[in-house]
């Protein structure tokens, strides 16, 4: 890409604390073991991926314009989606209150730690666009002083 071009944005990106370092696949991967983009132990919620619909549109997650919330896509990716596991850890997540690492693809072998976040509600609706039925997870940015 040219220098002083801004790269290309399909949808935003939630806003981060300070410049936040690129880091590779490896480096997510010491906290998120799995490709997926739930990461659950034992039925809780450990950490979560996304890339904010450029990469995988099934997935429209969307962050505010102030970046302090995030409309989170529960997993599976065709039809309907179900309490599955990882969605299940995700609704117990909102009784549990416990903030998790969301790290956003921003390209082949290139993520960002966006920060903590604590998953703040859910829903399971009909979504018009996708044609299916969604969950859907309210993200609340934690306060780094927290």
């Amino acid at each position: 890409m040219p220098a002083g071009k801004p790269p290309r944005r399909t949808r935003p990106e939630p806003a981060a604390e300070g410049d936040a370092a690129i880091i590779t696949w490896e480096e997510v991967g010491r906290t998120h073991r799995v490709r997926n983009g739930v990461y659950h132990r034992a039925g809780r919620l450990v950490s979560l991926l996304t890339d904010f619909g450029r990469i995988n549109p099934c997935y429209p997650d969307v962050a505010s314009e102030d970046g302090e919330t995030i409309s989170y896509t529960g997993e599976g990716r065709r039809g309907d989606q179900h309490l599955s596991p990882g969605n299940r850890a995700l609704l117990d997540a909102v009784e549990s209150g416990h903030a998790v690492p969301l790290f956003n693809k921003l390209g082949v072998g290139r993520w960002q730690l966006t920060g903590l976040w604590r998953v703040a509600a859910a829903e399971h609706r009909y979504d018009e666009r996708e044609r299916r039925m969604l969950w859907r997870f309210t993200l609340r940015r934690v306060d780094s002083s927290q």
